[in-house]
């Protein structure tokens, strides 16, 4: 069982950077692959962007690559997400959430897709203005 809880969001301008956190609970976060998803009012739910268990592999989503970096840090059960040069289409609800537990593959399991993930936060608003 893991709760997630997200912090860090809030307003800024365009250009500008945002740090989102994602704290884990429990004792077995090392196994999961993680990830960060948004939803912005009147779209679906958008991949954004995945980091494996042990953190040796990422994924982005084209709008993200370039502009976004996920990073874990394994030893403080946390997950962030580096937000540079924001854009207004960048406003959503942003939410990590949490696959697994793997306890194989070398640890480089990751995942695109929300059906895949057991756990999610309650999301952190991001707005970037014009």
């Amino acid at each position: 069982q893991v709760q997630l809880v997200e912090s860090g969001g809030g307003l800024v301008q365009a250009g500008g950077s945002l740090r989102l956190s994602c704290a884990a609970s429990g004792r077995t976060f090392s196994t999961y692959a993680m990830g960060w998803f948004r939803l912005a009012p009147g779209k679906e739910r958008e991949f954004v962007a995945a980091i494996s268990s042990s953190g040796g592999v990422t994924h982005y989503s084209d709008s993200a690559k370039g502009r976004f970096t996920i990073s874990r840090d394994n030893a403080k059960n946390t997950v962030y997400l580096q937000m540079n040069s924001l854009k207004p289409e960048d406003t959503a609800v942003y939410y990590c959430a949490a696959y697994g537990p793997l306890q194989s593959y070398g640890g480089s399991v990751y995942s695109t897709q929300p059906n895949d993930y057991d756990y999610w936060g309650q999301g952190t608003q991001v707005t970037v203005s014009s």
